[in-house]
């Protein structure tokens, strides 16, 4: 009995870890605090009840997509032969270019133009193409539970975020919102970095 309470607490451990990692990451590729400013524009001259409504339906929206893919997402790879290498190289690509766009506030995927839409904020800016790529990611390696759970808090943790935009927006101005993205963009790149050695030593086989 005692093996096995020790075996169940390792357990346990383990899946907590791989939550808080998945969690975590999942978190910082969204990054909410880089669409603050877009959220603020979008929501100026609203009432605090329907900024709390905007950020709600942009987190319904993105929830929406992120868990599309998070149950389907193995169906679409089998549908086009991918292979889950290949997505991860893939994956690191798309986070790369990201992650730069994030450090030298660039706008090469496009990013920066944007429509006065709530929908636009849920997806491509919190469930783009790197959320996207990196659920399915960790399905492959967690499985759909621990990733369902770590994406239920990153996206509670985003729309605490949209929803307290205005306030964090007022303590850290524009320069620490600026900071915060460019620490955030330096995270994105690395883990970039490590999916594609990731993907390429299972691609070759070293």
């Amino acid at each position: 009995m005692r093996y096995f309470n020790r075996g169940s607490r390792c357990m346990r451990d383990k899946m907590i870890d791989e939550v808080l990692k998945a969690a975590l990451s999942l978190f910082v590729i969204m990054g909410p605090f880089a669409s603050i400013p877009v959220f603020i524009s979008l929501t100026k001259g609203l009432e605090s009840k329907q900024k709390l409504s905007a950020a709600t339906k942009a987190i319904a929206t993105a929830a929406g997509v992120l868990f599309a893919f998070l149950f389907f997402g193995q169906f679409i790879l089998n549908i086009f032969m991918i292979d889950f290498a290949s997505l991860r190289i893939a994956g690191g690509v798309v986070l790369t270019i990201l992650g730069v766009e994030m450090m030298l506030a660039l706008s090469i995927s496009g990013k920066g133009d944007h429509s006065p839409a709530i929908t636009l904020l849920a997806t491509p800016l919190l469930t783009g193409p790197g959320v996207i790529v990196t659920t399915m990611i960790f399905v492959q390696e967690y499985g759909h539970l621990t990733t369902a759970i770590a994406a239920v808090i990153a996206l509670i943790a985003s729309w605490v975020v949209l929803w307290l935009s205005g306030k964090i927006s007022r303590t850290v101005g524009n320069y620490g919102i600026n900071t915060i993205s460019r620490v955030t963009g330096l995270l994105l790149t690395a883990l970039a970095v490590e999916l594609m050695i990731t993907g390429a030593k299972a691609a070759f086989a070293v």
